[in-house]
């Protein structure tokens, strides 16, 4: 069993600064990995994004997991501009699809910062 989220998707996904884990045979679907990244608070889930893509281009996290990371951690901590900032250039840097997306990010996180 995996003692973090972090440790959890190196096992899943591996890790581009570290040498390779042997792949443990317990929770290796999709569907373990994203029932643990659902209900994780957003301390453990910003804490996994920022060890395994520490430059938010890098990493070897799917896209989709990304995304969906960042999301629930925008649930979580809906008031946070600088979270906002980082979700935004994380779906920038990932491809035009969510450039709409990471714009209203943008504008959302002035917004809150001129208020």
């Amino acid at each position: 069993m995996h003692l973090s989220l972090t440790e959890h998707a190196r096992c899943r996904y591996g890790d581009e600064y570290r040498p390779p884990v042997p792949r443990c045979s317990e929770d290796h679907d999709d569907r373990h990995f994203i029932e643990k990244l659902t209900f994780a608070d957003a301390a453990e889930i910003l804490t996994m994004l920022h060890t395994l893509c520490p430059n938010l281009v890098d990493g070897l996290l799917p896209v989709w997991v990304r995304n969906l990371a960042y999301r629930l951690v925008l649930l979580q901590r809906p008031g946070d501009p600088a979270l906002m900032r980082e979700a935004a250039h994380s779906l920038k840097l990932h491809g035009p699809d969510w450039d709409d997306i990471a714009a209203d990010l943008e504008h959302r996180a002035a917004a809150r910062e001129g208020a």
